[in-house]
């Protein structure tokens, strides 16, 4: 069983910065895929950035230049640093850990405010 705990949310005004972090438990973390997601009121869950098992990673177009995903396996953490805030940027982030043969899971989220 994987345990993934968010943390680093808060309130941040427009144009800062944030970096979220998520530590897994288990031995699967370094096989695995490793996204951010985020789901805004009214709004679906939508993938902000993955980085997979190799290091190569994929952004959403809204992110692209201001979000920045990265892996330390030795401490199983996957980090995101969100520089340039945007208001459209509020949303709870949840981080997800997917493996072939083990499956996907999921944290509990981390709430992310930007004030305008």
């Amino acid at each position: 069983q994987v345990q993934l705990a968010e943390s680093g949310g808060g309130l941040v005004q427009a144009g800062g910065s944030l970096r979220l972090s998520c530590a897994a438990s288990g031995s699967i973390f370094s096989k695995s895929t490793l996204g951010w997601y985020r789901q805004a009121p009214g709004k679906e869950r939508e993938l902000v950035a993955a980085v997979r098992k190799d290091g190569s990673s994929n952004y959403a177009d809204s992110v692209k230049g201001r979000f920045t995903i990265s892996r330390d396996n030795a401490k199983n953490t996957v980090y995101l640093q969100m520089n340039s805030l945007k208001a459209e940027d509020t949303a709870v982030y949840y981080c997800n850990l997917d493996e072939r043969f083990w499956g996907s899971y999921w944290g509990q989220g981390t709430q992310v405010t930007v004030s305008s």
